[in-house]
């Protein structure tokens, strides 16, 4: 990036992502919507073989049934190699996330559940694909993913017979064209909705959606105040007059991950709670480790991210990218940080002057007022500046975090105490469950 982009581009950023763009694109969305006289239409896209698909069907028929909407659902594909290049890893850890944290949403995913049969995966596609010109979708999608996910081949094949099946042609036809239309529209996943050009993924934004439905004055009578699929909290939850010794957390974070930046606040106010260890783990960004990030999905995760920034009260909008050589040289620094005592204060520092503060953390001042604002001594600094010493923490980072299963950031893992097993999640939506488990770990008492 050139210095006059990343003058400019900090400002173009926060324009793009503000609450005023977003309501101006917003109001063009209605207008076209009622030149053209068009519904209320909730696009759907729904991935046969996504966990995460089958937790958010099973809210589509309470989102019908509380606002005076039309659910317009698409069959997709999964998403491409570039925007899922950990493909085995990523099906995986989305079995296990769907059924650690569907019960916090008043969902279910069945806990264990292998991979589907290929052959159950294109019947329960054919179910599905008959239902879009029935309008059953809503009620059946529910049905078919729990027969689909507990391998239950006879309640599927009962399904196929209640429901009717479309022909594999069928099935082809309608998967390409809602994958082409929710690559034009501008995404890549399977359980999101989109609403007037905003996107929603899965259960975790549902609320999003609703409280845009409500704004509009959709809600049907008695639809109630409470949302489908709350946003869990465990930080009510009591701990134990005398907590459990030896509990652990670990956080890895990237530089470059603007969710990264959005929990780290939270995951050290989280620490400072409970009486908990934290440890540090950052790791390179994706980008730099090899793995792409398309441009669909770089601008998802900054529209995104702006949003819930605005609900956790967290400044973010003025980027620039420190992607390469700024983030190299940031970490030139996190050596001197660790020996101070400021790791965790630095990395924030970093992450909130590229994500919120539009500061170049590749240059020299950048990097002054980084480490100055963590309290560390610029000119101390320099010595170490550029230096190599921070990688190989870092690539131990990255080889413990595949070990756990994981890729992505943030990752969290939570050991101890003496005999529980660890636990491992991906993501900052995440940090209930962390809690939750932290807290459970504390009531634990040593055998």
């Amino acid at each position: 990036m050139s210095a006059f982009s990343r003058r400019v581009a900090p400002r173009a950023i926060d324009w793009l992502t503000s609450p005023a763009a977003r309501g101006l694109r917003r109001s063009l969305a209605e207008l076209r919507r009622r030149l053209r006289g068009e519904p209320h239409r909730v696009l759907y896209f729904h991935q046969v073989d996504d966990p995460y698909s089958h937790l958010a069907a099973q809210a589509l028929g309470e989102l019908v049934r509380r606002y005076e909407i039309e659910l317009a659902p698409r069959l997709v594909g999964p998403p491409s190699d570039e925007a899922a290049p950990e493909r085995e890893r990523l099906a995986a850890f989305a079995r296990a996330d769907a059924a650690d944290v569907g019960p916090g949403y008043g969902l279910a995913f069945p806990a264990g559940a292998a991979a589907p049969d290929p052959a159950a995966v294109a019947l329960a596609a054919q179910v599905l694909a008959a239902s879009l010109a029935t309008g059953g979708f809503a009620s059946l999608a529910p049905r078919v993913g729990t027969a689909l996910w507990r391998g239950d081949r006879a309640a599927l094949d009962a399904l196929a017979r209640e429901a009717g099946t479309a022909a594999p042609e069928a099935v082809r036809d309608a998967t390409l064209a809602g994958t082409r239309e929710r690559a034009r529209l501008g995404h890549y996943l399977g359980a999101t909705f989109c609403y007037g050009g905003e996107w929603y993924w899965g259960v975790d934004r549902l609320y999003l959606l609703e409280r845009r439905l409500r704004e509009l004055g959709l809600a049907r009578p008695g639809a109630g105040a409470a949302p489908i699929a709350p946003r869990p909290d465990a930080s009510g939850a009591p701990l134990p007059a005398a907590p459990a010794a030896g509990v652990a957390l670990e956080f890895y974070p990237s530089l470059r991950s603007p969710y990264s930046y959005l929990a780290m606040e939270r995951t050290y106010a989280l620490a400072r709670r409970l009486p908990i260890e934290l440890v540090l783990r950052p790791v390179l960004p994706m980008a730099m480790r090899g793995l792409p990030v398309p441009r669909a999905k770089r601008l998802y995760i900054t529209l995104d991210t702006r949003r819930e920034a605005e609900e956790l009260g967290v400044p973010f909008g003025r980027v620039c990218d420190p992607l390469g050589r700024p983030i190299e040289r940031g970490f030139s620094l996190y050596p001197l940080a660790c020996a101070r005592g400021r790791a965790a204060e630095y990395l924030l520092s970093f992450a909130r002057a590229a994500f919120a503060e539009g500061v170049d953390t590749g240059t020299d001042a950048g990097l002054r007022a980084v480490a100055e604002r963590a309290g560390l001594s610029f000119e101390e600094a320099r010595a170490g500046l550029d230096g190599e010493g921070w990688r190989d923490e870092l690539e131990t980072n990255r080889r413990q975090l595949l070990a756990l299963g994981l890729w992505g950031v943030p990752s969290f893992r939570v050991l101890g105490p003496a005999g529980a097993p660890d636990y491992a999640t991906w993501g900052q939506d995440r940090l209930w469950r962390v809690e939750q488990e932290l807290r459970r770990r504390l009531a634990l008492r040593e055998a």
